[in-house]
Order: C-alpha cells, then sequence, then structure tokens
C-alpha cells in the first residue's frame, strides 16, 4: 500500500470515528434533557423510575390551591382519576392556572413531592394536552368511570 493510499484511509477511519463520537454524544444530551409526561398514578406506582426531570400532568384538585400571603411559593395537587400528588412550585403562575383546569408541570420529585420547575396551563375552555388526555381517558376506563367522549351527544 502506498503512503497516500494509507493516508487516505487513516483520515476516512479518523473522519468515521469523529462522526461517532459526535452523534453519540449528542444522543446522550438529548437523552438527558428529554422530559417524559406521567400522570399521578403513574408517578405512585414507580412507573416515572429514576428519571431526575419529568412532565406531570394532570387537573389541578379543586380546594388544593394555597400560597402563602407575600410568598412567591404556590402548593396545590394534580389528580388525573386514579391518583393526587401534591405539587410545590415557585414563581409566577400562568394566568390561566385555576382549579379544575388542565396543568402539565415540569420538574423533579422530592420525597412525595413533586417540584416544579415550570408549569404550564391550558389556553382555552376545550383544550388538554393530547397526552394527558389520552392517559386520563385510561384511568377513569379501568374504572368504568365515563369520560365526556363517551358519552353520545343528545338528539344522536
Amino acid at each position: 500500500m502506498n503512503p497516500v493510499r494509507r493516508r487516505r484511509l487513516m483520515l476516512v477511519f479518523v473522519l468515521i470515528a469523529a462522526a461517532a463520537l459526535a452523534t453519540t454524544l449528542v444522543a446522550m444530551a438529548l437523552q438527558r434533557n428529554v422530559a417524559y409526561l406521567y400522570t399521578p398514578s403513574e408517578v405512585l406506582k414507580g412507573e416515572a423510575g429514576d428519571h431526575a426531570r419529568f412532565r406531570l400532568g394532570g387537573m389541578v384538585q379543586a380546594g388544593s390551591f394555597k400560597r402563602a400571603s407575600g410568598s412567591m411559593e404556590a402548593h396545590f395537587a394534580v389528580d388525573d382519576g386514579d391518583a393526587t400528588l401534591p405539587v410545590v412550585y415557585t414563581g409566577i403562575l400562568p394566568d390561566l392556572f385555576r382549579e379544575k383546569q388542565a396543568v402539565i408541570a415540569t420538574g423533579h420529585m422530592r420525597g412525595d413531592t413533586f417540584v416544579a420547575e415550570e408549569v404550564l396551563a391550558k389556553h382555552d375552555e376545550t383544550y388538554m394536552p393530547k397526552e394527558v388526555a389520552d392517559k386520563m381517558a385510561l384511568a377513569h376506563n379501568k374504572h368504568g368511570v365515563q369520560t365526556p367522549a363517551d358519552v353520545p351527544a343528545q338528539g344522536q
């Protein structure tokens, strides 16, 4: 093998190795920053596993919202129809945040409480994130509870 061909072959191997290394590093970075969506019942069953950061989706439980006077720390509970998980969030809540409304919170578990870093509220009267709606419908169907989608409209 002549030196020019050997040098070209070595360059090709180095480029392939560099591309493989870059792909691996990007994949690892993306995997670490992915936030999976879980409902309170999935979290309490341990399905969230060792995910340091994940999204919690469900409805804000009626009567659960509390904020101390002069404090930015909000306490509320997220319910999926099967289970309820307490949430603590420090910051300004979205304008559309209300009890009995859909919410998605991104954060991590600290003991039995979900510590939210970000809270997103639904944007109108009919919207619920598809992932949350599907998981809540599955939870309700396991217990024989009818969801609004199961009830036929009048006149049909």
